[in-house]
């Protein structure tokens, strides 16, 4: 890519991205509003050609946060998008439809574990936890020892 990263990711997405910053020469954060996941994992995926390496979910104190890391492996850059779950409705957008299926079993981990339902994945279901594991109850979340 001849320009910036940063440059021609603010170029592409305009105003989708709320917050943009360098973390560190190799890594740069984009956080968005998760209706906007789709499209950014599609423009930094079929656009500019970065494969997805993983992504990660924790709990934060009022909401779930969700990062999505992909990699510019030519560039040695790591962009990790980031996305805001609410505690109530704990759902966002599957991204299997958009990259395939890198994207299936770090989903299912991530409902398992703190029971954030990825919409339009084509099989949401248990991947760790044993079948007897009680139904509801997530080990990740702040209050999971709590459901017992």
């Amino acid at each position: 890519m001849p320009k910036q990263l940063m440059f021609l990711i603010k170029e592409k997405l305009g105003d989708i991205v709320f917050q943009l910053e360098e973390k560190s020469v190799k890594r740069i954060y984009l956080s968005i509003h998760k209706a906007d996941l789709k499209h950014v994992a599609s423009v930094l995926h079929k656009d500019f050609g970065a494969r997805f390496s993983i992504a990660s979910g924790m709990e934060n104190l009022k909401n779930f946060e969700v990062l999505y890391h992909f990699s510019f492996d030519d560039m040695g850059k790591i962009v990790t998008i980031r996305t805001f779950v609410d505690k109530d409705s704990p759902s966002i957008d599957s991204l299997v439809p958009v990259i395939g299926v890198a994207a299936e079993w770090i989903e299912r981990e991530i409902f398992e574990l703190l029971g954030i339902k990825f919409i339009g994945h084509p099989n949401l279901k248990r991947l760790l936890l044993d079948e007897d594991w009680p139904e509801g109850k997530f080990p990740l979340r702040r209050d999971s020892d709590k459901n017992e």
